[in-house]
């Protein structure tokens, strides 16, 4: 085995001080509340107390997603803070894991370097909440980072240990999100299949198969017969959600950045490879290839299954970088291990990527540098400045900036800031006589709102069942058989205090069809803005 160079020790210590320094900058900010992060919030809170999914409450992805943040509440308590916390390991995981998958290639320590500090520019280190859509792809990370060192070990047993860690993580990527953890399986056969092409050792397709099997039958079995009907995987009340059209119209009328790599990847296999046969055999680079196009494939597949929030798919700009960069290196013959010429090439990839951090630097340029609104002339009189940043007049009477929101000193939301009409409401409800009256999570409460911390701020017991959603989002965390439990509960008088999200542009993000049902038989007490930017949603509380 080559020894390591003193520079390339100094470059794999640099990228992990990258990995591991970019990521903790979230524990040193504070942060306004940020939408849907309800979710992460009430998912992590009741495994960490003991409830079991699809038994206690039920959901359409499997649980994966909530396990590191449920592991952090146990640690640190349920607090949101407690959720960027998880974020940060999260972020440093998914760092180590595509360091890995490079080393395991054996790309250039110069082109590794750069494409690391890619992948945290352009990927990890802008997540400071965890989301399923970012855990999933992480998942994925780790689980190729197994499989590349099972494919290229020496060691059978050491190899099949790696193999096992590979159908462990991608199955946990799958029991994130189906649609990126199906990818990633498919991703993952694909790589093994071809290498046992090239070695003709079949049996390691079938083995990590196997592992993958049992996993997922360990993880799957203890949670029938809930699973069956919440895990979506097309069968009624789910539907598939695909539609061709949906493809080919972001696949052919977007995705520049995906087909701009997919042309240089072709151009850079087109100039670099002498004998295709000869190539064929080369497994690192083969693998390389297959994985860039692979990566670069589920891309622009996720943009469409998973389009919410918009940049979920952008893993794969630091794939595509470091697949790219291997070949001009070689083309071009540049030495990026040269000190000069990496410091030329990390200036160039910071000014490429300057969007992610530009903006904490802003702030400060901001202040030095002030717009002007208005302007004196010679005799002393003003004219309207008229400019980039402010020749849109703003109508919308209903917004509060989130310069304007305020902190709570209430635990669960500690450095969190939210409107102060949502504070001021949450310090209301808290002194209602049915809330003040009934202590020790006796009071029965029904919280639709992405308020989800206040079962710890009330407190209350979360309600639970097989048929329990955990979520509200009509037709996607809950069904019309869920609408008619709650209706009925409702018209029956079941809970002594309701608390419900009237976002009206969202279509039923919290059923509508309730929102009648609660008009007809609760009082309502109190009305106050969400926790959401835009200012859009309100929160009304009902009581008997």
């Amino acid at each position: 085995m080559p020894t390591m160079s003193l520079k390339q020790s100094r470059l794999s210590i640099a990228e992990i001080c990258i990995i591991i320094g970019l990521a903790l900058v979230p524990l040193f900010v504070t942060f306004p509340y940020r939408v849907n992060i309800f979710l992460s919030w009430e998912g992590a809170y009741r495994l960490s107390i003991g409830e079991i999914p699809y038994k206690d409450f039920g959901m359409p992805l499997g649980y994966g997603y909530w396990i590191i943040p449920a592991i952090f509440f146990k640690i640190f308590g349920p607090q949101m803070i407690s959720l960027v916390k998880a974020q940060v390991f999260i972020n440093i995981i998914s760092g180590l894991a595509f360091r890995s998958i490079l080393k395991s290639l054996q790309v250039r320590p110069g082109v590794r370097f750069l494409s690391v500090l890619v992948f945290v520019l352009s990927y990890s280190f802008f997540n400071f909440w965890p989301w399923y859509n970012q855990t999933v792809i992480v998942y994925e990370l780790v689980g190729l980072s197994f499989l590349l060192k099972a494919i290229f070990s020496d060691n059978r047993k050491r190899s099949y240990a790696w193999m096992a860690g590979a159908a462990f993580f991608t199955f946990l990527s799958l029991f994130t999100k189906q649609d990126g953890g199906g990818m990633a399986l498919m991703l993952c056969l694909g790589l093994l299949a071809y290498n046992c092409l090239v070695t003709r050792r079949w049996v390691d397709l079938l083995v990590f198969v196997g592992m993958y099997a049992v996993i997922a039958i360990l993880f799957i079995a203890p949670l029938m017969p809930g699973f069956a009907y919440w895990f979506n995987h097309g069968q009624p009340p789910h539907s598939s959600r695909l539609a061709v059209n949906d493809f080919t119209d972001e696949i052919m009328g977007n995705s520049n950045w995906i087909k701009g790599y997919l042309v240089l990847v072709g151009l850079c296999l087109a100039a670099g490879i002498k004998s295709w046969n000869a190539w064929f055999r080369q497994r690192r680079d083969v693998l390389f290839a297959l994985l860039t196009i692979g990566i670069l494939g589920e891309a622009a597949i996720f943009q469409v299954t998973s389009y919410t929030p918009p940049d979920n798919n952008i893993f794969f700009h630091s794939f595509a970088f470091a697949f790219i960069a291997t070949y001009l290196v070689d083309l071009l013959q540049l030495n990026l291990d040269r000190t000069k010429a990496l410091a030329g090439a990390t200036a160039l990839v910071l000014f490429w990527w300057s969007g992610t951090w530009w903006k904490y630097i802003g702030r400060f340029t901001d202040r030095l540098f002030p717009a002007q609104e208005v302007v004196a002339d010679k005799n002393g009189e003003h004219e309207n400045v008229v400019n980039r940043r402010n020749f849109m007049v703003n109508t919308d009477t209903t917004d509060v900036p989130v310069s304007t929101w305020v902190f709570t000193d209430l635990a669960p939301f500690k450095k969190i800031y939210m409107p102060a009409s949502t504070v001021n409401g949450i310090n209301r409800l808290l002194q209602l006589p049915v809330v003040k009256e009934k202590k020790n999570g006796d009071i029965k409460v029904l919280n639709m709102t992405e308020l989800t911390p206040l079962a710890v701020v009330i407190p209350y017991r979360t309600e639970t069942g097989p048929d329990f959603p955990l979520w509200y989002h009509l037709g996607v965390g809950m069904f019309n058989r869920q609408l008619a439990a709650f209706k009925e509960k409702v018209q029956n008088k079941h809970y002594d205090l309701i608390l419900y999200e009237y976002a009206p542009t969202l279509n039923n993000f919290f059923p509508f069809a309730l929102r009648e049902e609660l008009k007809k038989n609760y009082q309502q007490v109190d009305t106050f803005l969400a926790p959401r930017r835009p200012t859009n949603a309100i929160i009304e509380v009902y009581v008997k």
